[in-house]
């Protein structure tokens, strides 16, 4: 495993194994001290086009907990400015013995495209409406400790499924592991074609809302409201949002996630976000975990024992069956 750029149509076990990889490194981040020296001497660069905190931030935590060293790429400081093409910018940053690039960018298909032309590993940090594999991962991760497993669990992706590519790369990830997956949105925030994707549709999110497992509620995205995509936010909100009278109708065990950065009061009222049901900081957390098993699976290679990563102290009670919490 040299890049990870996508998770649609990667097998169950796959995403299985980065799971239970991530459960060592949950260990180290419950550390007073939480860090190791598994990928020393390794650099990881981070390359992103578009704004972002949660996403850069975690893996610029997670490099630096395995002892890598870390380089942050600004698109406003730098010579993409003055014309630079991405290809060049890449074999810049390849040419000074970088181990692995993490790009974000607006166009789909980027991170595959420097796989071509780089020699070092690839991740993908989100490119265009197409996919986001590490947190389609870092979602599997939080419900998997929530709940044990995700078969069988009944998952409602609410929102702008169009223009998300959070929502596509969950959608595969969630049913590989055994979910069953129902999008909410109305028709104009839906792709064109949904042939081959395995889900149900439902334009109601008050039919769906007491038999879901989890309510999956994704950002409306503001800039896309010039589209007239929907009439308004406040009508979105009545139809689509979770407010304060729908989350009283979730099951007992039901529980919210979101990829932030919310839109209080639009997609989840102020009041359902400071829920305990809603796990978007277990995301965030999460995410720095399942952001080092990715790490340390690229650049450590396969043959790489997670007990020399983390030490007895972290491996003993995940070596000896310890739950996920």
């Amino acid at each position: 495993m040299k890049h990870l750029l996508g998770v649609i149509g990667q097998p169950r076990a796959m995403l299985e194994e980065l799971l239970q990889l991530s459960d060592s490194f949950a260990e180290v981040n419950a550390r007073a001290i939480p860090k190791v020296p598994a990928l020393r001497g390794r650099t990881v660069a981070t390359l992103f086009f578009e704004d972002s905190t949660r996403t850069r931030l975690s893996f610029e935590t997670a490099a630096k907990r395995l002892s890598a060293d870390t380089l942050s790429f600004s698109v406003s400081s730098s010579s993409v400015k003055k014309g630079e093409t991405l290809r060049d910018t890449a074999l810049t940053l390849q040419a000074m013995r970088i181990d692995a690039i993490v790009v974000r960018h607006a166009s789909s298909g980027a991170p595959w495209q420097l796989a071509r032309w780089l020699d070092c590993s690839v991740i993908n940090a989100g490119d265009g409406w197409h996919e986001h594999p590490t947190q389609a991962l870092l979602d599997c991760y939080t419900l998997r400790r929530h709940f044990g497993s995700l078969d069988g669990l009944r998952i409602a992706i609410v929102g702008d499924i169009k223009h998300s590519r959070v929502a596509r790369s969950d959608v595969w990830a969630f049913t590989a592991l055994g979910a069953e997956v129902t999008l909410v949105a109305p028709r104009t925030l839906l792709p064109p074609s949904l042939e081959g994707w395995p889900v149900q549709v439902s334009e109601d999110l008050d039919r769906v809302l007491g038999s879901s497992d989890v309510v999956y509620l994704l950002r409306m995205q503001r800039e896309r409201q010039h589209e007239a995509l929907v009439p308004s936010l406040r009508e979105y909100t009545a139809r689509f949002g979770l407010t304060r009278d729908r989350a009283e109708r979730l099951a007992d065990r039901a529980v919210v996630l979101h990829p932030g950065p919310m839109n209080r009061g639009v997609e989840i009222a102020p009041e359902v976000a400071d829920l305990d049901r809603c796990l978007v900081l277990d995301q965030v957390a999460n995410g720095v975990t399942v952001r080092m098993a990715v790490l340390y699976k690229l650049l450590a290679g396969s043959a790489a024992d997670p007990h020399d990563a983390v030490g007895d102290e972290a491996w003993g009670p995940i070596r000896s069956g310890g739950s996920d919490g």
